[in-house]
């Protein structure tokens, strides 16, 4: 028997049907977007590869807040909730990290990360954003197409050369359209391409922690 004033909400997830009750929408807090936290983003930390994450799952309209880096930003909805957001499909220089009270370094960063954190900035800052959810990643921040109006900056920073195209996590078009921007970026020697062999962004995430582990 279904309880009053309640929904029943049925999704295909990874070749799954799954039915859950969720409690119906307030005044104060918009349904579909207490949904999506509530629900949709635990479902896909368990279920990572499913279909949802090959298209987008939701659209979300916002303005821009805070540029963390070359590949993340924070959003503020339309409700005014701060939504932390990675870049789909892009991975750009890693900046350096510090203790923001004794200053002392944590990790340390590659060349042209700041000129990449600047470079998103420029482009993102204070604007108004759409966001197409294509997945959640391990901190919990969506992944996202990043669109102003008609513009992907997803693509905007491969091609001007501050981010590589992230293979590993691309599919469907946005592999051979990002792959062909980082090339032909590479090519005409733009932005962190300027620099011989640079190395990417992963592998330097990798040799850090082996040095750390050491």
């Amino acid at each position: 028997m279904i309880k009053k004033n309640c929904y029943i909400v049925t999704i295909l997830l990874g070749g799954r049907i799954l039915q859950f009750r969720t409690p119906p929408p307030t005044a104060s807090h918009s349904f579909l977007s207490s949904w999506f936290v509530t629900f949709l983003v635990p479902l896909l930390l368990v279920f990572p590869n499913s279909s949802l994450a090959k298209n987008p799952i939701r659209s979300i309209q916002g303005t821009v807040s805070k540029v963390t880096d070359g590949d993340s930003i924070t959003v503020n909805d339309i409700l005014g909730t701060k939504v932390k957001v990675r870049l789909y499909g892009i991975d750009a220089p890693e900046t350096e990290k510090s203790n923001t009270k004794t200053g002392k370094v944590s990790s340390p960063g590659q060349p042209y990360a700041n000129q990449a954190w600047e470079a998103l900035g420029n482009k993102v800052y204070h604007q108004a954003v759409r966001l197409d959810v294509m997945s959640i990643d391990r901190y919990k921040r969506l992944v996202c197409l990043v669109w102003i109006g008609s513009r992907s900056i997803n693509r905007e920073m491969v091609a001007e050369g501050w981010a590589w195209a992230y293979r590993e996590y691309l599919g469907g078009a946005y592999s051979s359209e990002y792959v062909s921007a980082e090339d032909r970026a590479r090519n005409n020697k733009l932005g962190l391409w300027q620099q011989y062999n640079p190395q990417p962004p992963w592998e330097f995430r990798k040799y850090v922690r082996m040095k750390r582990s050491l």
